[in-house]
């Protein structure tokens, strides 16, 4: 039997058992489209880690307060309020005459608010930091400007707004919010006016986080009349070169060291990080998760495997009688063994092909709705990764299918053909 008559006689049989066939057939699908989605999230997810070292830069420190090891967060991710850092640690981290790397620093608290203007009314983040803090930042002003070095040494009324908060108080009325006064309060506090004096243009989300849905005023404001406070929850801390990053670091953790009286690293109470941990740490998380999911896809491709290998073994069971007539008429071992094998790999390509087509549209419209949450994400669908799940889905067919190809090719046809 040539091949074309092999390839016809493969697709009568495979037609012939419709229902086994999707069955053996969706297994692989679901273990080829997981491997599909979970190399396009991956590059995905990537591309957006590395948008946030242009969105930051790459030369950035931060100071929290709480000791953390190297690679977990501060205690303050957890809820816990660690007030060990001040606006006196900031000043002394800004005098360039002990660290003169550092080009610009700025402390920041932040908080939820409700933000109301005439009739409207929304809950918003607020940051309350420094004049400095487009020196440590990558954005544009849609409108106005950020508050200056007069207006925060005054603790001036004023408030600068996220794209979000903007739209959702002024772009209906039409009204220019640059002079209009807002109000904002919180729990500790009953209204604090506002003068608006800027709009940030629209910057999307980093680091999971709505950079949009904020407003920014002056950090005296917001400690004293918003939180009741008078700690720091971060300093963020602009170096002049980033080789000069870790010398910057070690001289920052030595001030503190000074400043808070600590001895050993065992009773530090802060933690210094530059964008770099930020990013590695987030690599670690999906690096984990994307291992976690391959897992689960290489699982699926066995489950699949094994429904191969179940078919094909009652297949053989069923057709017992054809081989017998098959070797009867001079087809020889390898005849035999090449159709059940070319079965179990149509079988596996045809649930490969599937499984591609299913795992780019998953992908694609993940990529859409993160789009559409607004997080800068991209669809990436590598021909590498196109050809890698064909492989594995044909590799998948030729494994589980051995063992029936080697059983079928070895029937004796005398016996074959006194099966009933």
């Amino acid at each position: 039997m040539n091949f074309i008559s092999t390839i016809k006689l493969v697709f009568r049989t495979l037609r012939a058992r419709k229902g086994r066939s999707f069955l053996t057939i969706l297994g692989i699908v679901i273990g080829v489209a997981g491997v599909i989605i979970i190399i396009a999230l991956g590059a995905g997810a990537q591309s957006l880690i590395l948008g946030q070292v242009t969105k930051f830069g790459s030369n950035l420190l931060s100071v929290q307060p709480g000791k953390s090891d190297e690679t977990g967060p501060p205690a303050q991710v957890f809820g816990v309020v660690v007030t060990t850092l001040t606006s006196e640690d900031a000043e002394a981290i800004r005098d360039a005459s002990r660290l003169p790397d550092i080009v610009a620093v700025n402390a920041v608290v932040n908080g939820i608010t409700t933000v109301t203007w005439e009739n409207r009314e929304i809950d918003t983040n607020f940051v309350g930091t420094e004049h400095t803090y487009p020196m440590t930042t990558s954005f544009e002003m849609q409108v106005g400007s950020f508050f200056d070095e007069r207006q925060d040494r005054a603790n001036a009324n004023v408030a600068v707004l996220g794209w979000a908060v903007y739209e959702q108080l002024f772009s209906e009325s039409g009204r220019n919010p640059l002079g209009e006064v807002i109000k904002v309060k919180t729990g500790a506090s009953a209204g604090i006016p506002l003068r608006v004096v800027g709009v940030i243009s629209e910057r999307g989300s980093a680091f999971f986080q709505n950079q949009d849905d904020q407003i920014f005023l002056p950090l005296d404001i917001a400690q004293k009349q918003l939180l009741g406070i008078r700690h720091l929850q971060m300093i963020n801390i602009k170096v002049n070169n980033t080789d000069n990053m870790e010398s910057t670091r070690d001289e920052i953790k030595q001030l503190l060291y000074e400043r808070h009286r600590i001895k050993n690293e065992v009773d530090e109470d802060f933690t210094v990080r530059n964008i770099a941990d930020a990013i590695s740490l987030l690599t670690t998380i999906t690096g984990a998760l994307r291992i976690f999911l391959t897992s689960m896809a290489a699982m699926a491709m066995v489950v699949g495997g094994v429904g191969i290998l179940n078919v094909m073994l009652v297949t053989v069971a069923e057709r017992t009688r054809e081989i017998g007539l098959r070797k009867a008429v001079g087809a020889n071992n390898a005849a035999v063994r090449n159709q059940f094998l070319f079965e179990a790999g149509t079988l596996t390509f045809i649930g490969g092909v599937l499984g591609i087509i299913l795992g780019i549209l998953i992908s694609y419209l993940a990529a859409i709705l993160m789009d559409r949450l607004g997080y800068d994400w991209a669809f990436v669908i590598s021909l590498t990764s196109i050809l890698l799940a064909v492989g594995v889905s044909i590799l998948t067919g030729i494994i589980f299918g051995l063992y029936p190809a080697y059983k079928a090719a070895k029937l004796d046809p005398i016996q074959a053909l006194r099966a009933e």
